[in-house]
């Protein structure tokens, strides 16, 4: 028997974040049990922590979706960290430091919150045959397309900024087209405050209209701050059709929309209200030029798991 645990991440209220299954000492098992268990909870991810190999680390954590493993993902870090120290795990440093098949990656505490640092993010343009085959896919005019890169940060995204958050919320997409593409899309759209904020840096401002727009999706999604991007996230290449909130995507989009001018240094993206969701996550770009990812997590069931 291991001890497990399924957290809510990127929430402070259960059941409105994105669920993460974490056993908690993955000793002894072998990658085949390790998928075989996260294929069985059908969540976009499970973790299994391990004693860590490098010494510089406090724990080692292997990441698995139902279709295989990832080097690094947002919501399983936060959600491990969350559980191991809720566990009474006390890190060698002020940061928590998780070794995952990407590297080390730090893990900062800020009150309720946990906040890793987003890994270094490779960008290139998408080739156009590809990116047009997205559009397709998606449903989208031309014109609706503002902008678009591929990210890398262990995960592999296409990010595409869109004209409006309207039009995030109201894509249909055909997932099956995707997955024949063999691409995972993140799409995104700013509102207006936060486009604004973007090109007069001033401080964040906060949109009526946002709020008003989440709730009209979703009545879940209206009591939390408003945010100033709309995220989804669709990953039917690895059995995932859309994400509820998806960290390792909004890093390498604040990286990629900070860099490019399209969003501040200190912004907060929302996604999941198409699922019933409201997932916010904090996005910062420290004076070193670091963007780091944060949010809160709850537990939502412990006990033991046989495997």
């Amino acid at each position: 028997m291991k001890a497990f645990h399924q957290i809510d991440v990127f929430t402070d209220q259960a059941y409105l974040g994105n669920a993460l299954a974490v056993v908690m000492d993955a000793s002894g098992l072998s990658d085949a049990q390790m998928q075989r268990f996260a294929c069985w909870t059908n969540l976009s991810e499970t973790t299994f922590l391990l004693p860590p190999t490098d010494p510089a680390a406090d724990y080692r954590v292997r990441i698995f979706t139902p279709g295989g493993e990832l080097p690094f993902a947002g919501h399983p870090t936060l959600g491990s960290c969350h559980a191991w120290l809720q566990a009474g795990g006390q890190p060698l440093g002020q940061d928590v430091v998780q070794q995952c098949a990407i590297g080390l990656v730090r893990i900062r505490r800020e009150g309720p919150q946990l906040a890793f640092a987003a890994p270094p993010c490779q960008r290139s343009d998408i080739a156009p045959e590809l990116l047009e085959g997205i559009r397709q896919a998606l449903g989208l005019r031309p014109q609706q397309v503002l902008a678009a890169q591929k990210l890398d940060n262990g995960p592999q995204w296409h990010g595409l900024l869109l004209d409006d958050p309207q039009t995030v919320l109201a894509l249909q997409p055909d997932h099956a087209r995707l997955r024949e593409l063999g691409t995972k899309v993140g799409v995104a759209a700013g509102y207006a405050s936060a486009s604004n904020t973007a090109h007069t840096g001033s401080d964040r401002l906060i949109a009526r209209s946002n709020r008003e727009a989440r709730a009209s999706r979703s009545p879940a999604a209206a009591e939390p701050a408003a945010a100033d991007l709309e995220v989804r996230a669709f990953a039917a290449p690895i059995g995932v059709n859309e994400d509820p909130v998806t960290g390792s995507l909004n890093a390498s989009l604040a990286q990629w929309l900070m860099a490019e001018g399209h969003m501040p240094t200190r912004y907060l993206a929302s996604q999941g209200a198409c699922l019933g969701r409201a997932g916010q996550v904090h996005l910062q770009r420290d004076a070193s030029g670091q963007v780091w990812v944060g949010g809160q997590s709850v537990v939502c069931i412990s006990g033991e798991v046989l495997l």
